[in-house]
């Protein structure tokens, strides 16, 4: 079974939501050494319930919130939401130290992640 375990919010200007976040809920954020602007949140300490996520830069359709679900075949997990009615819409990514990762929209057009952890740094 697939559970949640990474979600990203959007913002119009990510500096300032990593403040917000910061400031109200105690999140410890920084900066992605990636190649795009991407900020890496742990919301609590590790062995706890909850899971952790990202801010990122908002695209044209305004703030969202996208959440990743971990399946064990990411092939598997496409094939099968495609075969819901659902659609795949990125080309299966390869993060390095991560895993393999897609982005999907369901049945009513919401967003959501796909992937396929290789079990360091996953998530």
């Amino acid at each position: 079974m697939g559970r949640v375990i990474h979600f990203e919010l959007s913002a119009k200007e990510p500096e300032r939501a990593v403040r917000f976040y910061t400031d109200v809920f105690g999140w410890q954020i920084r900066k992605w050494e990636g190649p795009q602007e991407y900020y890496l949140a742990t919301t609590g300490p590790e062995g706890e319930p909850g899971i952790d996520g990202a801010i990122l830069p908002a695209g044209e359709e305004g703030p969202k919130t996208v959440n990743t679900i971990g399946v064990e075949k990411i092939e598997d997990a496409l094939s099968k939401t495609r075969q819901a009615g659902g659609q795949v819409v990125t080309e299966v990514t390869e993060v390095p130290g991560v895993g393999r990762f897609a982005y999907c929209l369901d049945t009513e057009g919401n967003q959501f992640g796909v992937i396929e952890s290789t079990g360091q740094g996953a998530a």
